[in-house]
């Protein structure tokens, strides 16, 4: 997909802002966008539409609102850029907890929109990258911990060093086709099961 084909889904409640927005993107030369004006079941209007970005314009918003924004944001892994006419320090650092890609305060341009939607993107992907690397780290210290675990029992009740428990699970997974970690996790529950 190239950057033009990207469906963008603008949120703005105020009519001139978001034509300034629509406009801007449209001549950035992103024609494919929606605006929504109705934040009523916003969560549902954004899995619906299915865009690829987001752009939150909310003026002055009540901290209601941002709360509101921000846990859209958190449930919506895509790249957003929020406008706001200000802020202070408690809400960009909400912003930037919450996954927003750009905060923009005070800089409503057209001639901007193209600028912040790549930051936005970059930013996204940037975030991305490290929330899957340590969802990998935490998924392969999760397996490490069963077949540690696993190696204890079978020294405990095999009388086995902590090499050849790893070799007997080893080997029962080549025989049997399947990983090591599956091989711990049944030594695991088997274990359990017979307390």
């Amino acid at each position: 997909m190239s950057d033009t084909d990207l469906h963008i889904l603008l949120i703005d409640q105020n009519v001139m802002r978001a034509s300034v927005l629509e406009q801007g993107l449209k001549e950035a030369g992103y024609p494919d966008v929606t605006v929504v004006r109705d934040t009523q079941n916003l969560l549902r209007r954004i899995v619906d539409e299915e865009p690829d970005v987001i752009f939150i314009d909310l003026g002055n918003p009540s901290r209601d609102v941002l709360e509101q924004m921000f846990q859209v944001s958190r449930c919506v892994r895509r790249p957003i850029a929020m406008f706001v006419d200000r802020s202070d320090s408690d809400m960009i650092k909400a912003a930037v907890d919450a996954g927003v890609g750009a905060y923009v305060v005070d800089g409503l341009k057209k001639e901007r929109v193209k600028a912040i939607l790549d930051m936005a993107m970059s930013r996204f992907s940037a975030f991305s990258e490290l929330r899957d690397e340590l969802d990998r780290t935490r998924q392969a210290l999760t397996e490490r911990k069963v077949i540690e675990k696993a190696k204890g029992i079978l020294m405990r009740e095999k009388g086995l060093t902590e090499d050849a428990a790893y070799g007997l699970m080893r080997k029962a997974a080549m025989n049997e086709s399947r990983r090591v970690l599956e091989i711990a996790q049944a030594v695991v529950t088997a274990t359990e099961l017979l307390k």
